[in-house]
């Protein structure tokens, strides 16, 4: 982007808070606002946190240039189950994919285990008489005359949404299609999602899963959309609304409401792209992404600048860190954990006398006791209160008042008392208990992807990661973290950064040896085609690249594994590389590959992108200079366990070289980094804080 007169808005709503950035042609951030969600109707705190952007510049939204969104809504009301009335059309003879799912129990010897509830009860499942196979080829015609009798079981069931998932669809669409049309002939207001078009994957349940979730949150995320967009056009916004994906990119809103699903961590992945650019700009090749903001938080492992990827993804889990209990969509994902603890993450005490954090959250409304809005039961926010490490008078831009007093009421009256502990021992204990979480997640998912933590970078942002960085960093083995700028809005900074793309995934099943190279070619480009129009939806003139993938494994396994292809049509004299390449791959994951195997491949990907923006060099820090802090305040630290003074910093005030050491905390209008006694602060010369663990801090 070279036009200097280019101005670009980003729009995060969260579950507590709406972060809104405005940048400039350099890909600077030249205004910044967190502005308290608002549940009811999120596009009235979007427009005030705009508004309250704008006001710190000289433009006016007439003059945005581009405008990226995203948003929890679509996660919120797959989690809440708050979509709409959806039921689901099989083929003939498979009514009960989804009663049974995988034919196992996610926890074998569990007796009272709770399944997944996958939204569709079997009530609402109904089938049509049609086959098509594998290859596809029809050996059952779609039966027409069934379509009258389904709609009429869909009006008795006072159904919004179908999910259409006929077997091996994605080898041929003719009937999803034919039965859509028929559908809508006769009920135009129904929203109808298919499989084809949603998932063309095999594996009938995750397809079906994703079409179903899909089918779900349809209605209302594109009124919703549809909704945001016409408000901010009413206000004088000229430009299109491009919306953040779960995979990293950007897409159109007409492509966002006709696949919500893939809007899910949408806010999240923003997050994850701040912290790769991050990475790359530091010259950090393998970090830890920590994001934690004010209901759940998130971690992210980057290798090489890139986060990892995912092409799976588990919905509302009934035990969330076991895999297989949640409801799995396939959609591209930036791969990570989140667990529910942030500022608003409420506490509480167990009837075996444990202090019990989360998930469940305050939210905005009322949120923390400390907001003064209501609340009176104790969060994470009011025990940072209570520990001291909170400023009230620096608190949200002070925009809000933080009531003290009422922070150490609800701690001493629902986690002291029952535990015969002060408000500020309840506080701690409260600290540890989701500092321990936070940790204990970020371990289980290294261990998961086969990495080690300890020589990793923390990249620490979110309204609160720069408050608890140094704490969960200790519990983690981290000695090293980075606070960015902008950290309490850094996943709508992230969006800023984010390129114009597309995926899709497509099965066509084919061994390697018999692998017909022009066939390949043509299913390509017509992939290429559809992600191309996709992307020159949102970014008619910029150059574009494209990526090809293919999921390779070993004949008779269950799994695949992502090969990269080259960037052009495939020829013949290809395989032998592409061999290679599976092979070496299948050798790193697994020590060894397996000779004389027959190799196929399952699915095709491609990838059709904007380029990544330029990165500047690293910079380092400049002349070592020291530093006057704005004022003290007591607090209670975590490693001595003991009341002590730290020093405060305004963070715009601290210059490129600086050096502190902790306990102290470094303010600025949206968070709060605290140094732990254990940790020192430089500031680089990007800006950004480098917190780095001492061998002479002790240890918990």
């Amino acid at each position: 982007m070279t036009n200097q007169s280019q101005l670009r808005i980003a729009v995060d709503v969260g579950g507590t808070f709406t972060d809104t950035v405005v940048m400039d042609a350099a890909n600077s951030v030249i205004a910044s606002a967190k502005t308290p969600t608002t549940p009811a109707n999120p596009t009235l705190g979007a427009k005030l946190g705009v508004e309250q952007a704008l006001a710190q510049t000289e433009h006016t939204l007439s003059e945005v240039t581009g405008f990226v969104h995203g948003t929890t809504l679509a996660t919120n009301a797959l989690i809440e189950r708050r979509g709409a009335a959806v039921a689901c059309v099989t083929t003939e003879g498979f009514r009960d994919i989804l009663e049974i799912a995988y034919e196992r129990r996610y926890s074998q010897y569990d007796i009272n285990i709770s399944k997944p509830d996958l939204i569709v009860p079997r009530r609402h499942c109904f089938t049509v008489p049609e086959r098509i196979l594998a290859d596809g080829s029809v050996h059952q015609a779609l039966d027409e005359s069934c379509i009258d009798g389904l709609v009429a079981s869909l009006d008795a069931a006072n159904i919004e949404a179908v999910a259409i998932c006929l077997l091996h669809s994605y080898a041929n669409p003719v009937h999803e299609q034919r039965l859509r049309d028929l559908l809508l002939a006769r009920r135009p207001d129904l929203a109808v999602s298919l499989s084809c078009e949603v998932s063309p994957e095999a594996r009938e349940f995750e397809r079906l899963c994703t079409t179903v979730a899909n089918a779900y949150i349809q209605p209302l995320m594109a009124g919703y959309l549809a909704s945001f967009a016409s408000s901010f056009a009413s206000d004088g916004l000229q430009c299109p609304i491009l919306m953040m994906t779960s995979g990293g990119g950007m897409t159109t809103i007409d492509t966002a409401a006709r696949y919500p699903i893939r809007l899910v961590e949408s806010g999240p992945a923003g997050g994850a792209i701040l912290a790769g650019q991050v990475a790359q700009k530091l010259a950090e090749p393998e970090v830890l992404s920590f994001d934690m903001g004010g209901t759940t938080a998130k971690l992210c492992l980057i290798d090489a600048y890139r986060p990892q990827t995912s092409r799976k993804f588990e919905i509302a889990r009934a035990e969330r860190f076991i895999k297989g209990s949640g409801m799995p969509v396939r959609i591209p994902v930036i791969e990570m954990i989140e667990i529910g603890a942030g500022g608003g993450s409420i506490a509480s005490v167990d009837r075996l006398g444990r202090i019990q954090v989360g998930p469940q959250s305050a939210g905005s409304e009322p949120g923390p006791a400390a907001f003064g809005k209501g609340g009176d039961q104790p969060t994470v926010t009011d025990a940072d209160v209570a520990l001291g490490l909170i400023d009230p008078g620096n608190f949200a831009e002070g925009r809000l008042q933080i009531n003290e007093a009422a922070s150490h009421a609800a701690l001493s009256e629902q986690v002291g008392q029952p535990l015969q502990l002060s408000a500020v021992g309840a506080a701690e204990g409260v600290s540890q208990i989701v500092d321990e979480s936070m940790a204990s997640a970020g371990r289980m998912h290294a261990v998961e992807a086969g990495k080690d933590l300890s020589n990793r970078t923390m990249i620490a942002f979110g309204g609160n990661g720069p408050l608890h960085a140094t704490r969960v960093a200790r519990r983690c083995g981290v000695n090293r973290i980075v606070i960015p700028t902008e950290p309490g809005v850094g996943s709508a900074v992230g969006f800023l950064h984010a390129p114009v793309s597309f995926e899709i995934v497509k099965s066509q099943y084919a061994t390697l040896d018999g692998l017909d190279v022009g066939a390949l070619n043509t299913l390509f480009d017509s992939l290429i085609a559809e992600a191309t129009e996709v992307v020159r939806a949102g970014s008619p003139q910029a150059e574009l690249t494209c990526r090809r993938i293919a999921f390779m494994r070993y004949r008779g396994q269950g799994h695949e594994i992502e090969t990269p292809l080259p960037d052009r049509p495939l020829e013949t004299r290809d395989i032998d590389a592409l061999r290679r390449a599976f092979e070496e791959e299948y050798s790193r994951q697994f020590s060894r590959a397996v000779p004389g195997m027959i190799i196929e491949i399952l699915n095709w990907a491609v990838t059709v992108s904007t380029p990544p923006p330029d990165i500047d060099p690293p910079t380092g820090a400049v002349d070592t200079q020291g530093v006057e802090p704005v004022g003290r305040r007591s607090i209670r630290c975590e490693v001595r366990g003991e009341t002590v003074d730290a020093d405060v910093y305004q963070r715009q005030l601290l210059k490129s070289g600086a050096h502190l050491t902790g306990p102290a905390l470094i303010v600025e209008p949206q968070t709060t980094t605290f140094v732990s006694s254990d940790f020192n602060a430089e500031v680089l010369g990007s800006g950004a804080l480098l917190l780095t663990r001492h061998s002479g801090g002790l240890t918990q």
